[in-house]
């Protein structure tokens, strides 16, 4: 029997919605530097060197203190007010950048992360190089050097997110992320997000998969943490939501995504926002 073919789980999930970084510091942080929450944004920091205690209001129903001891990533997909704190001789060298992810929390792959997560740059294998051209870029200022950085931080997110799903010894909270780690769900995931105006039944789905009806339909919901059905309506929601953003008239939109006609896309929109029709729903911005 041969192997399966390998699968990029993560690019079509991006083509659809993407994430803008925005480098904002680099060098040197002493004493006290607060990190407001604003909607729709997260952070990702690089520490390459020192020590810092990263502090969260109770509220945040994260930890109050952390201390972080080694060079590392910080990242936080959702928005969430933080503080770093430094002794004033020893403040640690850093990059950052906000990330704003197309429909910021509603973005399936910020749902399905855990609202922090901090890990040693030693442990995410093939970011090296990266982070060599992000500090080189960092170091002095040159042509296009802002522009460079975003995208080295874009690259480097991609590159956190893939070390994420290679995992076996960790366990991924429940949602999207686990489900694309499981090489039989991921074939169908990535099929629903490349081409989710087909015609998708769940015999179909099954097939993608490689397993049985019933079988496929209880690993995606342990997975997951929805049905298929209710996964895919997600999905095209989330496209829907877009291009009416983008100025896409809603018979376009149903068309696309495989309804028989703008009432039916107009029922979903309905069902998930409170009653509020397509056109309702872009007027409350």
């Amino acid at each position: 029997m041969t192997d399966p073919a390998p699968l990029d789980r993560l690019s079509p999930l991006f083509e659809r919605l993407r994430v803008r970084a925005s480098l904002f510091h680099t060098g040197p942080l002493c004493g006290v530097t607060h990190f407001d929450a604003r909607p729709g944004r997260g952070f990702l920091h690089v520490m390459r060197r020192g020590t810092m205690e990263v502090r969260h209001a109770a509220s945040t129903g994260l930890v109050d203190r952390l201390m972080v001891s080694e060079p590392s990533l910080v990242f936080y997909p959702r928005p969430l007010a933080h503080d770093f704190h430094h002794a004033p001789a020893e403040g640690a060298d850093f990059v950052c950048a906000t990330l704003d992810f197309d429909q910021g929390e509603d973005h399936p792959l910020v749902q399905a992360l855990p609202p922090l997560i901090v890990l040693p740059l030693a442990q995410v294998e093939g970011i090296a190089a990266t982070l060599a051209l992000l500090f080189g870029e960092a170091e002095r200022v040159r042509c296009g050097q802002r522009l460079l950085a975003d995208r080295l931080f874009e690259v480097l997110l991609l590159q956190l997110l893939r070390w994420m799903l290679d995992q076996r010894d960790a366990p991924l909270p429940l949602g999207l992320l686990r489900g694309l780690a499981d090489p039989r769900l991921a074939r169908a995931l990535t099929a629903l997000h490349a081409r989710p105006g087909e015609g998708w039944p769940l015999e179909r789905m099954a097939l993608e998969a490689g397993m049985s009806r019933s079988r496929f339909a209880e690993a995606f919901r342990g997975a997951v943490g929805q049905t298929p059905a209710d996964y895919l309506a997600g999905w095209r929601l989330t496209i829907a939501r877009g291009g009416l953003r983008a100025g896409k008239p809603i018979k376009q939109l149903a068309a696309e995504l495989g309804y028989a006609n703008a009432s039916a896309l107009s029922r979903l929109f309905a069902q998930r926002h409170a009653g509020l029709s397509p056109r309702a729903w872009l007027q409350q911005g």
